[in-house]
């Protein structure tokens, strides 16, 4: 599945748009990694365990994508796009959504 960020994919000729297409996941916090956060906090540098987390969470988004787009016989998603939004308290929402295409 070829995805892209822009609204085209170079030296590919869309033949036709098949719709939105999105993926996502829900990722709540976890109370022993915001000790170690807060720590981090105090001394400074990388959470490596939120780093690794959303790192899971996008990858995660984007699989769930890529097939709600091969459901509908694409081959490529094209405008690519994330946002983030906080669902509760301690829990986050990644949201991944392009447009599904069949390209040659």
């Amino acid at each position: 599945m070829l995805l892209s960020t822009t609204d085209t994919i170079y030296g590919k000729k869309i033949v036709r748009h098949l719709g939105l297409v999105r993926g996502n996941t829900i990722r709540a916090r976890h109370i022993g990694r915001d000790i170690m956060a807060g720590l981090r906090n105090v001394v400074g540098g990388e959470i490596s365990d939120y780093t690794k987390m959303m790192g899971e969470s996008r990858e995660q988004a984007i699989d769930r994508m890529i097939e709600d787009a091969q459901r509908l016989g694409a081959n490529a998603i094209v405008g690519v796009s994330f946002a983030t939004s906080m669902v509760m308290q301690m829990a986050a929402e990644i949201l991944v959504f392009g447009t599904a295409v069949v390209v040659e």
